[in-house]
């Protein structure tokens, strides 16, 4: 993906924070059509997600609870991409670490920016199959509050369209997946 291609010009910093996944600026910019103003922005380091998918044709999504927004949310495996990781490497630990299920066919299915208006996020995304439920899987990170669910094409498409609690990288990740198996 070619993004990145017109840095603003920083004409003042304004405010930096180094959190513990990501770093939030703030700055006055002078942006390539030259109007000037003040900008926030997370620095996030990439995310790398997986669409699972059982040998029955059930996908394995996760049930996480979500502080920000205070509840539960329906979501593919997912995490932050680790410094000087390749996002196939974050993934396949991260499937383990929150299914308990360990991919032996993986396929990319594309990248996209998550939320373009504050982040630089940028998601990658990968088809898992051929899935063997581990016997002991990794533990899961101390943080974590997760649930595995098993959903059939049908059922997570309906939980999509009735509007049930579903993270946007999920409902994207669905739909190339589903295009990629046509």
């Amino acid at each position: 993906m070619s993004l990145f291609q017109e840095p603003p010009e920083i004409l003042k910093p304004l405010m930096f924070y180094d959190g513990r996944k990501y770093t939030f600026e703030a700055n006055r910019l002078r942006l390539p059509n030259g109007s000037e103003g003040d900008w926030s922005c997370v620095r996030h380091p990439g995310g790398a997600m997986a669409v699972p998918i059982t040998n029955d044709g059930q996908f394995v999504l996760v049930k996480q609870y979500r502080f920000a927004l205070k509840g539960r949310l329906l979501e593919f495996p997912a995490g932050t991409v680790e410094v000087h990781e390749a996002p196939g490497i974050t993934i396949r630990r991260e499937i383990e670490e929150e299914t308990g299920y360990r991919a032996h066919q993986w396929r990319k299915l594309g990248e996209f920016p998550l939320a373009p208006g504050y982040s630089d996020e940028i998601i990658y995304a990968f088809l898992a199959q051929d899935l063997e439920l581990l016997e002991n899987p990794p533990e899961q990170d101390e943080d974590e509050d997760i649930e595995t669910v098993l959903m059939t094409a049908e059922e997570l498409e309906k939980a999509i369209l009735e509007g049930e609690p579903i993270d946007a990288k999920s409902i994207c990740g669905f739909y190339m997946a589903r295009a990629m198996l046509q």
